[in-house]
C-alpha cells in the first residue's frame, strides 16, 4: 500500500492491549501511554489524520484516554470517540452522545445465566459508571459502581451488557456462545470469561462507519489497529486492519497485517510506517 501512495485519512485505535500495556496475569492494563506510542499518535494527527479511539470501554472509561494522549487542545473541534464496542458514539469535550443503539437484553442474559448462574452482570450507567448485580473483581469496571437487582438492571433496553464469571475461562465462554446462538444479539468474548452483549449488527466497525460517514472518509482510507476479539469486525472493515502481535489467532486472521506485541510498542511501529516522525 505504501508503494501505491496510500496514506490513512482516519486512524482507529483500540485502547487496552493496543495503546496501553497489559499487567501480566491481571486482565487489566496500565493507565499510562508510552512515549513512542504518544509521539506516533501525534505525528499522525499533525499530518492531518483523524484520530478516533474505538473501545469496549464505556464513555466514562474512555475520557481519561483522551487526556493521557492530549488529543484535545483549546480551539480544536470535539473528538469523535466510539465506545461500548460501537453501541455509543460520542464527541468530547464536552461529552455529547450523538449516536446510541439499544436492545432488549433479557432473553440473552437469561440464557447465559441458566448455564452460569453465579455470573456477574453489569450495565452501563452513562456518565456515572455501572450498575451491577454483584461487585466485579477490583479494577475491572470504572466509575461509580451501583449494586442493584438483576431484573432492574435489564428491565429497560440497554446499549450493552457485561457478563463475567471469575470461575470460568475465555474458552468456556467461547464454547458457551457457540452453543447458545443468542439469536437477535451480538456478542464478544474477552481475554477472560468476559462476555459483552450488544444489539445485533453493532460493533466497533458500525460505530466507526458512522464516524467516517460524518467526516466524509471512506472505509478504504481507514487504518485500524487492535488486539481483541471485539476488534475483528473493525479490522475487516478498515482499508488496512492491523492486529497486535499478542492477539489470538482468530484476530490475526481477520487482519491485513500483524505488528509487534504491545510490549514492543507495536501500534507505534505501524503508525510510523505511514506517519514518520522524523
Amino acid at each position: 500500500m505504501a508503494d501505491d501512495g496510500w496514506r490513512p485519512r482516519l486512524v482507529a485505535l483500540d485502547i487496552d492491549g493496543t495503546l496501553l500495556k497489559w499487567i501480566e496475569g491481571s486482565g487489566q492494563t496500565r493507565e499510562e501511554v508510552g512515549g513512542a506510542v504518544y509521539a506516533a499518535v501525534h505525528h499522525a494527527r499533525e499530518a492531518g489524520a483523524h484520530i478516533v479511539l474505538a473501545s469496549g470501554r464505556s464513555p466514562h472509561g474512555m475520557i481519561p484516554m483522551t487526556h493521557l494522549l492530549d488529543l484535545h487542545e483549546s480551539g480544536d473541534p470535539p473528538l469523535w470517540v466510539v465506545a461500548s464496542n460501537g453501541a455509543v458514539v460520542f464527541r468530547y469535550p464536552p461529552l455529547e452522545v450523538v449516536h446510541e443503539q439499544t436492545f432488549d437484553a433479557r432473553p440473552a442474559v437469561a440464557a447465559v445465566l441458566e448455564l452460569h448462574p453465579n455470573a456477574l452482570v453489569a450495565v452501563e450507567e452513562r456518565g456515572v459508571g455501572y450498575r451491577v448485580n454483584r461487585h466485579f473483581p477490583l479494577g475491572e469496571l470504572s466509575g461509580e459502581i451501583i449494586v442493584d437487582e438483576l431484573d432492574s438492571l435489564i428491565e429497560e433496553h440497554v446499549s450493552r451488557v457485561i457478563i463475567r464469571d471469575p470461575d470460568a475461562s475465555a474458552e468456556d465462554f467461547v464454547e458457551l456462545v457457540g452453543r447458545l446462538g443468542l439469536h437477535g444479539t451480538d456478542y464478544v468474548v474477552g481475554w477472560t470469561a468476559w462476555l459483552d452483549l450488544s444489539p445485533m449488527g453493532v460493533s466497533k466497525a458500525s460505530g466507526l462507519e458512522y464516524v467516517a460517514r460524518e467526516l466524509g472518509v471512506d472505509a478504504a482510507d481507514v487504518l485500524a489497529i487492535g488486539d481483541g476479539r471485539n476488534d475483528i469486525e473493525m479490522l475487516r472493515w478498515a482499508g488496512r486492519g492491523v492486529a497486535m502481535g499478542q492477539a489470538v489467532d482468530e484476530v490475526k486472521a481477520a487482519a491485513d497485517a500483524v505488528t509487534d506485541d504491545v510490549t514492543l510498542d507495536g501500534a507505534a511501529r505501524e503508525l510510523e510506517r505511514w506517519f514518520p516522525g522524523g
